[in-house]
């Protein structure tokens, strides 16, 4: 045997490399919300001790095997002076564990109509006798009330009253990776992509596990691991043989892959001379290549396809329509009950009169024309992932084609790794607008689940923040954004306080002295970014390209509508988008009830004001103030808002971690100064415009405008 070199000098430097890189308090960023940390309250520890010491897990299933690891590890946070107890599949169980047609007589019996609920993979905790019974009718509802039985036990509820019934309102719960077979990721700030396609399929990291058991633990059960903007050669043997490695890894967990397929594959992996959906022999490649997939992975999701938007080609190239284009690939899939996910995300190559009606105009009259398999996939709001939109005017409007919601999880416009924003604020913004599609109450949220338009498919889709960073998600804070995603994929009705709250005491402490100050950060953090970037319903005014930090100059090149100035329409007389009738009539789109909201500009939601009208400067609002004053105070309140939750943080040391402490500190040291950066610029841009001087109570800018429109950075991250 070769003797190991015990160099001193290489083993301390060894060892301080570790210490330095990898600091003991890292790992709890790593177990994101499942840190099963000791209970150290003596009489709490022997009630929990009185459930665990006798586990059952009724079935020999992958996932029951998982649920069996799962249990343990938790059992080793849980007590970890305790030897892990073995876990049976015998009835007598202080916690029981099995399907609801294994259920012993008398459980079902009492249990009966409580159980004649469960739907899908919906799953059962209920208290029999002393014991607790976790219930399902599949093994992947076992795994999700699994969960939730753990998470009780890390927010320190009693079990002896536990009673949850809980069915998913939404089927497809799905994460969007936008991660190229080169290991970047497209708007990602938390590293590299965690694929690592060059080890794949013999290595399966144990981050690709641990992964799946985060998913499974808030209900997400499908993924998209390939960039929307997709390369063709995931199409091809080589790489599906890696997607089905994936695939075998997350099938336990109850999570299917989706592969995004480029529209033109035919020809650049199929040696066609035309991806015309028409073609006869472009439909025959297409169901061979959809067998070749599920002969890979039988249990394979479908595809989601980005086509006709941002250079990617699509059915317009060959005078086709959207519902041509879905329905080639959908016609392919449906002998296998593949989905087709067809994005909305759609433009034409000249620059139009207003962006945002272009994917209502395209896909509006197609209602009813896409096969039964098709999904269409809208971006919550008709532009792309501002800080705040007004509801995308699609949903509520396709009654005959299955919608599901695209939200952005990682931060393309939202301060991307440095700020902290709570993104579940803004998308129930959106869940809860009222689309009047049947008359109130036809919120966004019911035309997801189906409950309004009864689609016989339904879905949600989250553009991921993952990445190879310690803690996953790049801002510790920003771990919160995946989970509260799947808490309101699976309910989007959920209360995002109490989400908030869950995540807070799962991730780091359920001391309320903690809890309670940061969950109204949590909760305000999404209206304090606004202020401070984008007051008044302004939208896309950012840099260009990287889109980090102020950029209300950006102008010319090679289409307009990329443009801060194409939006904004600043001039002495006033600013912002006309979509009203006199304008591009873009508020034709929504409904009768929603265009009277929003129409006139002196009673719309001083939110959406911008989006909607043009507004002259001195015009005097609600609020007193004149439109400058108000747009200038708003962009002060968002700086003071930074600035109150830094120092809100800034109380809590001492009640977790060191590590995550000083991670989120120092990130609100970034923010509080690039918020300071938003206002002083564009206040400055604006104030040319308006000439007018700033109100009391408005700092004065750092510099002069000139400094920041010279101000640049390199290689911003994630473009």
């Amino acid at each position: 045997m070769k003797k190991i070199n015990s160099n001193p000098i290489n083993v301390w430097a060894l060892c301080l490399f570790f210490l330095f890189h990898f600091p003991a308090n890292a790992d709890k960023g790593y177990k994101l919300w499942l840190q099963y940390a000791p209970i150290a309250d003596a009489v709490q520890r022997e009630a929990y001790l009185e459930f665990f010491n006798q586990i059952s897990v009724v079935g020999n299933s992958a996932t029951h095997e998982v649920i069996r690891k799962e249990l343990r590890l938790a059992f080793s946070g849980f007590f970890p002076n305790n030897a892990v107890p073995e876990i049976g599949d015998l009835e007598s169980g202080n916690i029981w564990i099995g399907r609801s047609d294994v259920l012993p007589a008398s459980v079902k019996e009492s249990l009966g109509s409580r159980l004649s609920h469960l739907a899908g993979d919906g799953y059962m905790l209920s208290v029999y006798e002393g014991r607790v019974i976790i219930s399902s009718k599949t093994d992947v509802g076992l795994l999700y009330g699994t969960f939730a039985l753990l998470k009780a036990v890390q927010k320190r509820e009693p079990l002896a009253t536990l009673e949850i019934l809980d069915n998913p309102r939404i089927a497809t719960r799905m994460l969007n990776h936008w991660d190229n077979l080169n290991r970047t990721v497209e708007r990602g700030y938390a590293g590299f992509s965690i694929w690592n396609w060059h080890r794949l399929p013999k290595h399966i990291d144990q981050q690709y596990i641990d992964y799946a058991r985060a998913n499974a633990s808030i209900g997400i059960n499908a993924t998209s691991i390939t960039n929307v903007n997709a390369n063709a050669l995931v199409l091809t043997p080589v790489y599906l043989e890696k997607a089905a490695a994936l695939a075998d890894a997350f099938r336990p967990y109850g999570i299917r892959i989706f592969l995004t397929a480029r529209f033109n594959a035919p020809m650049q992996v199929g040696g066609l001379e035309t991806a015309d959906p028409l073609d006869p022999a472009v439909r025959e490649w297409w169901k061979e290549k959809a067998n070749e997939i599920y002969s890979f992975i039988p249990d394979f999701g479908g595809f989601l396809v980005k086509a006709d938007s941002e250079g990617q080609p699509g059915p317009h190239n060959y005078g086709r329509t959207q519902a041509d284009g879905a329905n080639a690939l959908a016609e392919a899939l449906a002998p296998h009950g593949g989905l087709v996910m067809w994005r909305a995300f759609v433009y034409s190559e000249d620059t139009p009169t207003d962006r945002t009606k272009q994917a209502f105009d395209e896909f509006k009259p197609l209602d009813g024309k896409f096969n039964d398999n098709v999904i269409v996939q809208v971006k919550n709001g008709p532009l792309d992932f501002q800080p705040r939109e007004p509801f995308h005017p699609l949903f509520g409007a396709m009654p005959e084609t299955p919608l599901m919601m695209e939200f952005q999880i990682t931060k393309e416009y939202l301060g991307q790794d440095t700020h902290w924003v709570n993104l579940a604020s803004m998308w129930e913004e959106t869940l809860q607008a009222d689309t009047f599609a049947k008359g109130k109450g036809s919120t966004v949220s019911r035309v997801l689940d189906g409950t309004l338009h009864g689609y016989k498919h339904t879905a949600i889709a989250g553009v991921a923040n993952i990445g190879t960073d310690r803690n996953w998600t790049g801002h510790p804070m920003a771990q919160a954004d995946w989970y509260s995603f799947g808490r309101l994929a699976w309910n989007p009705e959920a209360d995002i306080r109490e989400i908030a709250e869950d995540w807070l005491k799962m991730t780091f402490t359920n001391d309320p002295s903690f809890v309670d100050p940061v969950v109204d950060v949590m909760i305000k953090s999404h209206a304090i970014l606004v202020d401070y970037m984008t007051p008044l319903g302004l939208h896309h005014i950012m840099a260009r390209s990287h889109h980090w930090g102020p950029g209300p100059w950006v102008t010319g090149g090679r289409r307009d509508d990329w443009t801060a100035t194409y939006y904004h329409r600043a001039s002495e007389d006033g600013i912002g988008f006309d979509r009203t009738e006199a304008g591009s009539n873009a508020l034709e789109q929504y409904a009768p009830e929603v265009r009277d909201q929003w129409r006139n500009p002196d009673t719309i939601s001083l939110d959406y004001l911008l989006w909607f009208h043009r507004v002259a400067w001195d015009k005097p609002l609600a609020t007193g103030n004149t439109l400058w004053e108000e747009m200038a105070l708003r962009y002060q309140r968002g700086v003071e808002g930074a600035r109150w939750m830094k120092q809100t943080w800034l109380a809590q040391e001492g009640r977790i971690d060191e590590d995550r402490f000083e991670h989120v500190r120092s990130f609100l040291a970034i923010q509080v100064d690039e918020a300071e950066w938003w206002r002083d610029a564009c206040l400055l841009y604006f104030q040319q415009f308006a000439q007018q001087p700033l109100p009391s109570g408005v700092e004065a800018p750092k510099y002069d405008l000139e400094y920041y429109q010279q101000f640049r950075r390199f290689f911003v991250p994630g473009i």
